[in-house]
């Protein structure tokens, strides 16, 4: 945890940014902020539950990594509450001796509230001035719904401004980055040394989440460890590793403070790349070492993405699998067959930082909208970087069989696409890159 202050002046910041709303959300009503931690979630019955994780919006204002627990920012007064049960000798007995709420809220700057009970009276009672945020678990749909009525929706404008804090990274939150990166390297290093022919990716797996673990930390999410690259988002682990595979690994640590790493790496294993395997590889290589130095304050993260994407259609088209101009080939979203995603994300407490807040209130504004074209409208951040921001670049290269012979059938883009070529790429699978980097005043900073 950072030091109260820390706390304290972000709430402060946050219920500053708030005085707009009185008139427009609250119907004159000084808004009260809602904000729930998480609790625990079982996995097939009470006692049995999965490890905690914290709601990221309630552990970037109040800190604490602790189930039932809840926040309110009375905006009228500025007074910060901390709401929850002090726990009981049953509990005791089974868990130890706990640090009471009133405890908890000191360490974070505030006062304790009540129990949860009082705190749902206090709800029902000023439910017009309540003001949450999209709630992304059921428990707490049905939460809301109870307390605050049927009709209750997220409040935009606490929204936006949870986001226009969040988004700027503070130094302390940049050296807890710097750590749940190098905890990734490490990861990465470690899989790259160990991975051996016979070994079930699982293994892999297993010793990669092991460090997270050893670091004090966890996954940030569930690692993609696959011979499959292809498989964008492939969670299987129980292929054998063969000599020579690629092995793409997509897998991040999380600190202790609930701060994110995101790193991509791809190998082959037990064997040197074959030319063909190389050639590619230097291609995704190229295009994220030239998007990372793009990167600045005042450029558009959509401009980012599109440069990569041109790096790629251009490696393509040397290497006799697309024709024509690259550029034109971009604009017309040929290279998508290859290239099906975005460049990157912003990444903080979550992976996805705030995708729970609305991936286009987060990633995009008044002057960059999301695409809908196919591969780039999954770009989930074009708009312009800022000083703080820390986002992911993460170019790929995939071979998608049923992509191909989709496109192939219906004849698209007969004139960027050399189809006859990719026939001896059908069995290649996929490299993805991926680092994370900060944006600087005078540019950026590779993290970790």
């Amino acid at each position: 945890m950072f030091s109260a202050d820390t706390y304290a002046q972000r709430r402060q910041r946050l219920a500053a940014s708030l005085a707009e709303a009185q008139n427009s959300e609250t119907q004159n009503i000084a808004p009260l902020l809602f904000l729930p931690g998480n609790h625990d979630a079982p996995m097939n019955y009470a006692d049995n539950i999965y490890p905690f994780r914290q709601d990221s919006n309630f552990r970037y204002f109040a800190g604490h990594n602790l189930p039932g627990l809840a926040l309110t920012i009375d905006t009228a007064t500025g007074d910060s509450l901390l709401w929850g049960n002090d726990i009981s000798i049953d509990h005791i007995v089974w868990m130890g001796e706990q640090p009471s709420v009133a405890e908890l809220a000191e360490r974070i700057g505030a006062k304790r509230g009540g129990t949860r009970r009082e705190l749902s009276d206090l709800l029902k009672l000023r439910a017009d001035a309540v003001l949450h945020l999209p709630p992304y678990r059921e428990e707490r749909r049905t939460f809301l719904r109870e307390h605050l009525g049927p009709e209750a929706t997220p409040s935009e404008a606490l929204i936006r401004a949870v986001i226009a804090l969040r988004a700027v990274k503070s130094a302390e939150e940049l050296a807890e980055m710097d750590r749940a990166v190098a905890t990734s390297m490490t990861m990465h290093r470690a899989a790259q040394e160990h991975a051996a022919p016979g070994m079930l990716e699982a293994e892999v797996a297993g010793l990669i989440e092991g460090i997270a673990i050893q670091a004090n930390g966890r996954l940030a999410y569930p690692a993609i460890v696959t011979r499959n690259g292809q498989i964008l988002h492939n969670h299987y682990h129980g292929n054998v590793l063969k000599k020579g595979d690629l092995l793409l690994i997509d897998a991040g640590a999380e600190s202790d403070t609930g701060y994110a790493g995101d790193i991509t790496r791809t190998f082959a294993v037990g064997a040197p790349m074959t030319n063909q395997q190389r050639e590619i590889h230097d291609i995704v290589d190229r295009a994220k070492r030239e998007a990372i130095a793009a990167l600045r304050p005042g450029i558009t993260f959509r401009e980012v993405h599109d440069l990569a994407s041109t790096i790629i259609a251009r490696g393509l088209t040397d290497l006799g699998l697309m024709t024509g101009d690259p550029e034109r080939a971009v604009a017309t979203g040929a290279h998508t067959m290859f290239f099906p995603h975005g460049l990157g994300h912003m990444i903080g407490l979550d992976v996805h930082d705030m995708e729970d807040l609305g991936e286009d209130l987060v990633g995009y504004d008044e002057e960059v909208k999301r695409s809908c074209m196919f591969g780039t409208r999954s770009l989930r951040l074009g708009r312009k970087l800022e000083t703080g921001f820390v986002v992911t670049v993460e170019p790929g290269i995939y071979f998608i069989p049923a992509l191909i012979d989709r496109w192939r059938e219906k004849g698209k883009f007969t004139n960027f696409i050399n189809y006859a070529a990719l026939d001896a790429y059908r069995d290649f699978g996929g490299i993805r890159l991926e680092d994370n980097v900060a944006v600087t005043e005078g540019g950026h900073r590779v993290l970790g």
